[in-house]
């Protein structure tokens, strides 16, 4: 009988096999090696879809921007440029959240990958229609990303642990409650999350007002 036939290697292959070994192991986990024992494949064909380690990973960052929704900055949708910061920054840490270890590549901006130069430009295309000066747009880009990324990082509840000796009140009075973090993590984090995005829609929304005062 003839062997079955291996599915065709593929860039589209390759980089679903690279971002299950980032989120499985971390960035440090992905290499020709690696992805070609996993795709059962020789580690010179990859060469043929991806000139180097960074270009993989470049690939795997966009297909998670890929997934963010942009939908609420399109012309017509009618959300107004507030809520349309509000729901993208809800998407896109949605993506995030479930694929945080690729963050690091992310936050080094999009470069020439299309699918993060399509959310750059949806962004600042929906700001600047809006009535947004160009420069204050790109900035408030610029500040969304930071603080998306940023609550993707990591957990703020995950860095304490649950032992209610390890924080000595005679050390650090105001941490009595601080080994109760951990369990609670989801909670503390969204909500921190939440918060902290109510703040910054706030503050830009008096830059706003002020603006349309003097023009």
């Amino acid at each position: 009988m003839a062997r079955p036939r291996k599915p065709l290697l593929s860039r589209s292959r390759i980089v679903e096999a690279a971002g299950a070994l980032v989120d499985a192991e971390g960035l440090e986990a992905v290499s020709t090696r690696r992805l070609a024992a996993a795709l059962g494949v020789s580690g010179p064909s990859l060469y043929n879809h991806f000139r180097t380690k960074d270009e993989i990973l470049d690939a795997v960052a966009d297909a998670v921007s890929a997934r963010v929704d942009l939908s609420m900055f399109e012309a017509g949708d009618g959300r107004g440029w507030r809520i349309a910061l509000r729901d993208w920054a809800h998407s896109y840490r949605s993506a995030l959240s479930d694929h945080p270890n690729i963050v690091p590549v992310l936050a080094r901006g999009p470069g020439r990958r299309p699918a993060g130069l399509r959310v750059a430009d949806a962004v600042f295309g929906s700001m600047t229609a809006a009535g947004w000066p160009p420069a204050q747009a790109t900035r408030i880009g610029a500040l969304m990303r930071y603080f998306i990324l940023g609550s993707a990082v990591g957990s703020f509840a995950g860095g304490f642990v649950d032992d209610e000796t390890a924080y000595d009140p005679s050390d650090y009075p105001h941490l009595g409650q601080a080994h109760l973090l951990a369990e609670r993590r989801r909670e503390v984090d969204e909500g921190a999350f939440e918060t902290g995005l109510a703040a910054l829609l706030d503050g830009l929304a008096i830059q706003y007002e002020a603006l349309r005062e003097t023009a």
